[in-house]
């Protein structure tokens, strides 16, 4: 997986510079993905590697590369994924049970480092999670 760090950019398809992470080429459709949602501003779809029997991954398509990096004029975006999140949950059957997990940085567990949020759900799950 091409994980590395990226630099802040602007929302997909209108900027001229290309991010090299995974999740930058399944934006241009460069390589496939199972997607089940999108709109202007995400794109959700299943994760290659699921941790649960629902495993979707949502994507914002402006360029950031971890929640630290985001900043008060991504506010709105940052409530559109979670808002994003429950319509997914909708959709897949999900809304009544699932977690919703951000991982920050490498030493959380991030190894794509463009933003991204993970629904899981169908099967119980413990607390404290990790």
């Amino acid at each position: 997986m091409d994980g590395g760090e990226p630099r802040r950019g602007q929302a997909y398809p209108r900027e001229e510079r290309r991010v090299s992470t995974i999740f930058g080429k399944i934006i241009r459709r460069e390589i496939p993905a199972d997607i089940v949602y999108e709109d202007d501003l995400c794109l959700a779809f299943r994760d290659v590697n699921p941790q649960a029997p629902t495993h979707v991954l949502i994507i914002p398509k402006k360029e950031i590369p971890r929640l630290a990096d985001a900043n008060a004029e991504d506010q709105a975006l940052l409530g559109h994924l979670v808002l994003a999140a429950n319509q997914v949950a909708r959709q897949l059957g999900v809304e009544n049970a699932y977690r919703l997990v951000v991982n920050n940085g490498a030493g959380a567990g991030q190894s794509v480092f463009h933003l991204h949020l993970h629904i899981l759900a169908g099967r119980p799950f413990r607390w404290p999670p990790g």
